[in-house]
């Protein structure tokens, strides 16, 4: 009977041992689905307890999860009853009033702007840093900043031609030079004709385009054809002359943990051809 009790004990000292060493698992709301994309990318969905809208259209492995609400209308109630140990965020207007809401209940803000390159490359440090992945993620960052030496390196002394990335075309939209995406142009070998404007994607006006005059327009479209009816109005512009149109899809402009990939579609996006749908 004692040795009974014996091993009964040991094996409850032991369980009580293994549950006191493993930490407790982060609860984390990510409520940008570049961020959330991450914390994919760095091994971390276990840590993933609700995110937004967005987040669940473009990422199957955590559509399942609680939704708190689009980019910009996330609900506070919703965040708050999930007990989150942090809330990642960008610091946009209506997420940062959000954050000072969740700091005041006590609840943990991470805001990580991305904007810039080296900006997306500290979120991605960063996130590591907040789920125990620093490797993971140092290494996710050697790979781009890899990327980034060698198409500079292979750039260096080919022609660059100039290009203008449009998010939105009605009112246009451009990737202006306080973005990630005209530093991604730059590197991929592109003159972005958008550079002078500060803000990272100004409004700006149809003459503002035909009188600029691009060599390559790469359009974020998700409608090719449309994309093709647009641009074909205005066949003075020198990309449509010469059919040098791309339709971007949304995976080549995410400020995500795959930048080189980014880097990859608009280097190949450079390259003289007819209209086409890049993957």
């Amino acid at each position: 009977m004692r040795r009974g009790m014996l091993a009964v004990f040991l094996i409850l000292a032991v369980v009580a041992s293994a549950a006191a060493e493993e930490p407790e698992r982060l609860r984390i709301v990510s409520l940008n689905p570049s961020l959330t994309e991450i914390l994919l990318s760095l091994d971390a969905a276990d840590t993933l307890v609700g995110v937004d809208d967005y987040s669940a259209r473009q990422q199957p492995s955590v559509a399942e999860l609680p939704r708190v609400g689009g980019l910009f209308s996330p609900n506070l109630e919703a965040i708050v009853a999930l007990e989150p140990d942090a809330v990642v965020v960008v610091p946009a207007a209506q997420q940062r009033d959000l954050g000072e809401r969740l700091e005041q209940l006590g609840i943990r803000v991470v805001s990580l702007p991305n904007h810039r390159l080296e900006e997306v490359l500290t979120s991605i440090t960063e996130l590591g840093a907040l789920v125990d992945r620093d490797q993971a993620a140092a290494a996710r960052v050697a790979v781009i900043r890899r990327a980034v030496a060698e198409s500079r390196s292979a750039t260096a002394e080919a022609p660059h031609p100039r290009v203008v990335m449009v998010i939105q075309r009605d009112p246009l939209y451009v990737v202006g030079g306080g973005s990630y995406l005209h530093e991604l142009l730059d590197v991929a070998g592109a003159r972005n004709i958008a550079a002078g404007f500060s803000e990272a994607y100004p409004r700006v006006g149809l003459e503002w385009l035909l009188a600029a005059a691009p060599d390559v327009i790469l359009d974020a479209s998700p409608d090719a054809a449309q994309a093709e009816a647009y641009w074909s109005r205005w066949p003075s512009l020198p990309a449509v002359r010469a059919n040098r149109i791309v339709v971007l899809s949304a995976s080549a402009w995410r400020p995500g943990p795959f930048l080189e990939q980014s880097l990859q579609l608009l280097a190949d996006a450079l390259r003289p051809t007819e209209l086409r749908v890049a993957p």
